[in-house]
């Protein structure tokens, strides 16, 4: 890679803009940031940054969170950047990139839009998001930005070889997920399982069985986002039940809003939970029982092999 890079961050982010700096043994930028008591925000751009290649590192955890790397992106373009690489570490709303029933709006759409419209940088923006909900989220965005879905399959293999050496179960929450954890375990070489659920209603589901022989063995639960966790809870409990020695879980992306961690942790059915740091939350929140890995490796990792 013989491009050189000056790395900024919202300040949700601050942490993970130092990383993404060290790792590309890059400068730090500099941004002064006021909250006004209405809720309005000021920015303004320190480092002089007229011609150098710019990457911006900010997750879309909210509308606050979004807005600021909007604003902040749109003014590193308008004051002369070069090159604009934004690093999104979780991508907010992900899982609404369809309708369903009439009339619902597709936020992943929209939000691919709005990041979209930020100018462009004299050679061009390009966006690096990490484990998204969808395949087809990167193609919602268009114009003068190119997205790139960075896939944390190697932050997975080393957490599961870490908790699991060679001999485990590599296990989804539900068949939803079941045909991307087939294809980890096969490549792992390790066996693969699911839960069989019968819906019984609008609400309530049936559990019809469990695909592999989990008796005795170690499980690893993978799934791609941990929100408030209860399917997450619900999946682990029946692992359990039929018979798993211990279960642990292995997710990019965890939220834990209000007490999420608490009740999962509380449960005793879960030994340990591995993420990675994509969404801040995790930092707030780790310990023993929650594991944080740092998502810059992968990120930075993707955009030297484009640059």
């Amino acid at each position: 890679m013989s491009r050189s890079f000056v790395v900024f961050g919202i300040r949700t982010y601050a942490a993970m803009a130092q990383q993404v700096a060290r790792l590309l043994k890059a400068k730090l930028g500099q941004v002064q940031v006021l909250d006004f008591p209405d809720g309005e925000r000021y920015q303004r751009i320190i480092t002089k940054i007229s011609d150098k290649n710019i990457v911006l590192v900010g997750g879309t955890i909210s509308d606050a969170a979004t807005l600021e790397l909007y604003d902040l992106a749109c003014a590193l373009a308008k004051y002369g950047a070069r090159s604009l690489d934004l690093i999104v570490p979780y991508f907010g709303y992900s899982t609404m990139e369809r309708a369903v029933r009439g009339g619902e709006v597709v936020t992943a759409k929209t939000r691919a839009r709005l990041i979209s419209s930020i100018p462009s940088a004299a050679q061009g923006n390009r966006a690096f998001l990490l484990d998204l909900h969808s395949d087809g989220i990167p193609h919602y965005f268009e114009g003068n930005i190119t997205a790139f879905h960075v896939y944390g399959k190697p932050f997975v293999v080393r957490a599961a070889r870490q908790l699991g050496g060679k001999d485990f179960v590599l296990a989804s929450t539900d068949a939803g997920r079941a045909k991307w954890v087939q294809s980890l375990a096969e490549d792992m070489g390790v066996d693969a399982a699911f839960v069989f659920k019968r819906r019984l209603s609008g609400k309530h589901t049936a559990v019809t069985g469990v695909s592999a022989q989990v008796k005795d063995r170690h499980v690893i639960v993978y799934d791609d986002m941990i929100r408030t966790g209860g399917s997450l809870l619900s999946a682990a409990r029946i692992y359990q039940e039929a018979g798993a020695k211990t279960v642990d879980v292995i997710s990019t992306h965890g939220l834990f809003p209000g007490d999420a961690l608490e009740k999962l942790q509380g449960s005793g059915v879960i030994r340990s939970i591995h993420v990675t740091d994509s969404h801040p939350r995790t930092l707030e929140l780790k310990s023993e029982f929650l594991i944080v890995h740092p998502a810059a490796p992968l990120l930075v990792e993707a955009l030297k092999e484009r640059s």
